[in-house]
């Protein structure tokens, strides 16, 4: 039987038994009370890493978005971001459905900013006929980029413009991470100049669920009324949040593992220098490139006609790497 290579995401990593061991003895409480000292201890502990006052664990990255910009963005209003953005693309009309929130968005070549192509596009107090931006929206790393870590320059443009016109800016920082890691750029410089913050535990990082919103303590105090009103008030938490807490001090710095099997990947298949762990293809048939190498026991994401996407991660080791490049060498060239 082959063997299962699964880079489709950073998503599919299983708990290890570390990982699980402190699941399991995590001290817990009934957070929706403020009760559960893992879960208060994993909030502060983000907070403090990005240089916030308060933060909460959410379920997922999409939540922590949603969280975020509507604290941002009021219905009816716009926010700016880029075409290939997760909230844009990949949230499932969320800021639509539950905030009343559009989206005007500019193309970016790799999912990197691009500040000039923003203040074109950005229309503060539009007028009572025309919809008004109150927010921009940047994500580091960049997931359909190919995991691009935006530019500090160029950020630094986004936070004076944003400053100029008295915008909001939400950091979707699912693989802050591994831009904190792939730049040499500390956390709290990665995230300074932003309103609201996302981070994920459940991807690089490894944990099984989760994320954290970091703000002010005034916005993190709404946000977590408008967690328990989307339906995610949770109750013993400590048993994810330990999880999140264990991933935090033991799986960031090995992060470069994943960037130097991603660089290997992007160099033997062809696809553009990887600067993280993702790799993007450009092939004829993506769909039939996917289903070829599942045959082999190699797992990718097909996103598109021709767009393939490989995410290297904490379970797939330098055999699997070469397994997976002699699979697929065959297949995309």
């Amino acid at each position: 039987m082959n063997p299962v290579v699964d880079l489709r995401s950073d998503t599919v990593t299983r708990p290890s038994p570390a990982m699980r061991q402190a699941m399991a003895e995590a001290d817990v409480g009934d957070d929706v009370y403020g009760e559960d000292p893992v879960a208060n201890a994993l909030e502060a502990e983000v907070a403090a890493l990005l240089g916030f006052e308060a933060g909460l664990f959410v379920p997922s990255g999409t939540m922590g978005n949603q969280l975020g910009i509507r604290l941002l963005v009021r219905p009816g209003e716009e926010i700016v971001c880029d075409t290939m953005a997760h909230i844009a693309r990949a949230e499932l009309g969320a800021a639509a459905v539950f905030s009343g929130i559009t989206f005007r968005t500019w193309k970016a070549s790799a999912g990197r900013l691009d500040p000039d192509a923003l203040t074109e596009l950005v229309a503060p107090a539009a007028g009572p006929y025309l919809v008004s931006t109150t927010a921009i929206a940047i994500e580091n790393t960049h997931n359909f980029g190919g995991g691009t870590v935006q530019p500090a320059d160029a950020v630094a443009r986004v936070i004076e413009l944003a400053a100029t016109f008295g915008l909001g800016l939400h950091l979707d920082g699912a693989r802050l991470w591994n831009a904190h890691v792939a730049s040499g750029q500390t956390l709290p410089e990665l995230a300074a100049g932003f309103d609201t913050v996302s981070v994920c535990l459940s991807k690089g990082l490894g944990a099984p669920v989760g994320s954290v919103l970091v703000s002010s303590a005034d916005r993190i105090a709404e946000a977590r009324v408008w967690r328990k009103r989307y339906g995610a008030g949770m109750r013993q938490l400590g048993i994810l949040a330990a999880a999140g807490r264990y991933a935090i001090a033991h799986n960031i710095g090995r992060l470069s593992e994943d960037h130097e099997r991603a660089a290997r990947l992007a160099g033997a298949l062809g696809g553009p220098a990887s600067e993280t762990n993702i790799v993007v293809l450009d092939v004829e048939d993506a769909p039939g490139v996917a289903a070829a190498a599942r045959e082999q026991g190699v797992l990718v994401s097909a996103l598109g006609p021709r767009f393939l996407r490989l995410v290297t991660h904490l379970d797939v080791d330098d055999d699997g790497v070469d397994y997976a490049i002699k699979v697929l060498e065959p297949l995309v060239f």
